[in-house]
């Protein structure tokens, strides 16, 4: 955001940065876990249905299993075929009920979960808008979209998935194991021997599975950054002929990722073999101990093949929960992540003076205009009072900080009488865009005072403030859609009429008539089909539009060639007249006309006057513009 703010060391860019999945345990179980759950209030009833539909699919997985005990016993073996016939569709009904209850249960869920994320999501967009900017400078792209992407996926997936099987597994599993103890306590000593060592091991290897795998997230997260900033600097690459070193760097990461993954993969393969094989095992000694107390009369057949149902299904929930518990944990990881998003602090804003549009009558008084009335006058509405709004800007013995101890601004004084141009030239890091950021309040200072037509500005309203102010960026930023909504984005009840003006002022109609759809273009990519200087006349046009009574101008011709600087030189001035701006130009011959020209170095006004004045002291703004005209 600003040229003198040195920004903190951050993780790779991109949304798969490190710990992007949030695979791992949460800082806090329980407290993500209490926050989730208030959540879903909103959906209790349906989980309550969703718990008696698991019960129910549970009870029928296990009855159906136990029912092979009467079909054998007491139809198969006596030859009753009529008696089966009727027990076989009793059975049929049994997993019918079953299959029915699992079926509901997951629409539910999935209704549940989508809601909740749908909910969640829209929570922490909106609280996103209220933070302040610092937040966005000390936070990358890739971390925040992965707040969006990656871990809402992985809650949603938890509540609509995860959570229910790992109950549901959790509950079959208890109930195999009564069923197992009901049927024969004396065989389930012999299968427990197996169950055991099969949670052990489960245990075991999903916790090396777990630890490869964060190790797999993180080392894919520094691979997708990696590929994206190489992507997004390939012109840069190609210019300083570093396609060997780029290709070198990349090998690098890829083969860390391909170790991590390699290991991370490998433990979670076999976690099923392991459990399949021991399931066989387990099966095969329940089948040999329970035909010999078959044989020896202790034990009848129809227990002994609904025991080895059980035993065979015993190794099912065990792998489920094994599983389900890595993407539990991912959920929760990710819930936090998310909530420490929402728990961070919205700006402040303890304004109270509101903008007002209103109509100037003859004798100088003011009236607020009608709503949706665009008068091209505004007020500050202090109470009852209505300040003519006259772009009359003053800083008092500013100091500031961006970490609150290295000072960028040291004590500095300035003012901008309405419809001044001021601009602001110096090296870079001197302060210049800091100035800027201070006026809007994207950041507040510690030291001093800034006013506004004699009303501190902190007594405003930041979103009044910031409506008062038009700012041209030296990096533009176009949206989706066509370049009349991007125009239209400075003041969006503008009408056609007076977006295709703004663009006529900008000089930008001419190129706009020359696109495909004319103003009907879309655009894409942040502008990716129109040049930079095309980008740029679209900003310029966006603030003719809004027609603010304060400009902030930080490089706003530095990407349009000398020609079209020309061409818009006129509607600039236009633009400028009555009203108060700010100017940050290394280009000094675009500050030439300033009423007056600051010079800074190190957060300090070394000098101050008009171009002629700053030449005649031959000081820092001479030793520039020279610098600049012999450059030329």
């Amino acid at each position: 955001m600003s040229e003198e703010k040195k920004a903190p060391l951050r993780t790779p860019k991109g949304p798969m940065g490190p710990h992007a999945m949030g695979i791992g345990k949460p800082k806090n179980t329980k407290l993500v876990i209490k926050r989730l759950l208030g959540r879903l209030k909103d959906s209790r009833l349906k989980l309550f249905f969703v718990m008696i539909l698991m019960l129910i699919g549970s009870i029928s997985m296990l009855t159906g299993s136990y029912f092979l005990k009467p079909l054998i016993n007491n139809y198969i073996l006596p030859g009753d075929f009529a008696g089966l016939a009727k027990g076989l569709i009793i059975l049929a009904c049994i997993y019918l009920i079953g299959s029915a209850a699992i079926y509901l249960q997951s629409r539910i869920m999935v209704k549940v979960a989508q809601k909740t994320v749908n909910s969640l999501r829209k929570d922490v967009f909106e609280h996103m808008q209220s933070l302040s900017l610092r937040y966005f400078d000390s936070h990358t792209h890739g971390e925040l979209m992965s707040r969006y992407t990656n871990d809402m996926d992985n809650v949603q997936m938890a509540l609509e998935q995860s959570l229910v099987q790992l109950f549901s597994s959790a509950l079959t599993f208890i109930g195999v194991i009564v069923m197992m103890i009901v049927l024969s306590p004396l065989l389930f000593v012999v299968t427990a021997v197996i169950i055991a060592l099969m949670l052990f091991l489960s245990s075991t290897i999903g916790k090396r599975s777990r630890t490869y795998f964060q190790k797999q997230q993180k080392e894919i997260g520094n691979l997708n950054g990696y590929i994206e900033e190489m992507v997004e600097g390939l012109k840069e690459v190609k210019v300083f002929t570093h396609e060997q070193q780029a290709n070198q760097g990349f090998y690098k990461i890829n083969d860390q990722f391909f170790h991590a993954a390699s290991n991370a993969n490998f433990f979670a393969g076999i976690i099923m073999p392991i459990m399949v094989n021991l399931n066989n095992i387990c099966f095969a000694l329940s089948a040999v101990f329970g035909g010999i107390l078959v044989i020896k009369g202790s034990f009848d057949i129809g227990s002994l093949a609904a025991f080895l149902q059980y035993s065979r299904q015993v190794g099912h929930p065990i792998n489920q929960i094994s599983m389900q518990l890595n993407n539990v944990f991912a959920a929760m990881a990710g819930a936090e992540r998310i909530f420490e998003l929402l728990d961070e602090e919205p700006e402040i804003d303890e304004g109270r003076v509101t903008l007002v549009t209103v109509v100037q009558h003859g004798d100088d008084s003011l009236e607020i205009a009608p709503a949706g009335q665009h008068t091209g006058h505004w007020a500050w509405k202090k109470g009852e009072e209505l300040i003519p709004l006259r772009g009359d800007v003053r800083f008092h013995n500013v100091t500031f900080a961006y970490d609150g101890i290295n000072p960028v601004l040291k004590n500095v004084s300035l003012f901008a009488k309405p419809g001044q141009k001021i601009a602001f030239v110096g090296s870079t890091g001197a302060g210049k865009t800091t100035i800027t950021n201070l006026i809007n309040r994207f950041y507040d200072i510690q030291e001093g005072e800034i006013t506004y037509d004699g009303i501190n500005v902190r007594e405003i309203k930041k979103d009044d403030l910031r409506q008062s102010l038009g700012m041209v960026l030296q990096d533009t930023h176009l949206f989706t859609g066509t370049v009349m909504e991007n125009i239209r984005y400075g003041r969006l009840d503008a009408t056609d009429e007076e977006c295709i003006e703004a663009a006529h002022q900008a000089s930008a109609d001419s190129f706009i008539s020359r696109l495909p759809q004319g103003y009907d273009t879309v655009i894409t990519g942040d502008g990716a089909n129109l040049s930079q200087g095309q980008r740029q006349l679209l900003a310029i046009a966006r603030s003719y539009v809004a027609d603010p009574p304060v400009m902030i101008l930080d490089e706003a011709t530095s990407s349009i060639d000398t020609r079209t600087e020309r061409l818009i030189e006129k509607g600039m001035n236009a633009l400028m007249e009555d009203r108060t701006v700010f100017v940050i130009a290394h280009r000094l011959s675009t500050v030439r006309n300033a009423n007056a020209i600051l010079v800074l170095e190190n957060g300090q006004i070394i000098e101050r006057g008009d171009h002629a004045d700053l030449l005649e002291q031959k000081g820092r703004y001479w030793q520039l513009y020279t610098g600049q005209h012999q450059l030329d």
